[in-house]
Parts: C-alpha cells; structure tokens; sequence
C-alpha cells in the first residue's frame, strides 16, 4: 500500500476512474448488444436507432479516453456493415 499522501490520492483517482471506466464499457457492451439483436430480428428502422445511439456513445467513450479511437472506429465500422446488410 502506498504510504506517502500523493501517492494515497492516486491511488483513490484510480479507484474512481477504474469504476468509471468499466461503467462506460458495460454500457458499450450492451448497446451493441441490442444493434446485433435488432439484426437479428431484421428490424432495419430500430437498428438504425440504435445504431445511432451506439456510434453517439462509442464515440463519446473514444474523446474521453476509456476506449482507442481505432477501436471506436473499428466497432463503429462493424456495426453499420451489419446493419447495412439487413434488407
């Protein structure tokens, strides 16, 4: 355990930012969960909707730093690829 008082807080900021940051995967996890359901479904309208949440919130979590911008690129990518193949 780190004893001076720097190193204390530190180790508190990473605790939050830890939390914070398997909040916002979570959240990615089960959005694109819904998009690939909705496909499955061959909803075309409802997985336009909810792709356009999930590039809103795969992007958000890219510019704050949780996730790389190529891997937000990447799912983004995937993603509309399946939604575009629904007929």
């Amino acid at each position: 355990m780190a004893n001076h008082p720097s190193a204390l807080k530190r180790a508190r900021q990473n605790l939050k930012r830890r939390e914070r940051n398997r909040s916002a995967k979570t959240q990615i996890k089960n959005i694109v969960k819904t998009v690939r359901s909705a496909v499955d479904e061959n909803s075309k309208e409802v997985a336009l909707k909810e792709l356009n949440s999930a590039k809103s919130l795969i992007n958000k979590t890219a510019r704050k730093g949780i996730i790389h911008r190529n891997t937000a690129a990447r799912k983004i990518s995937r993603l509309s690829k399946l939604v575009n193949q629904v007929a």
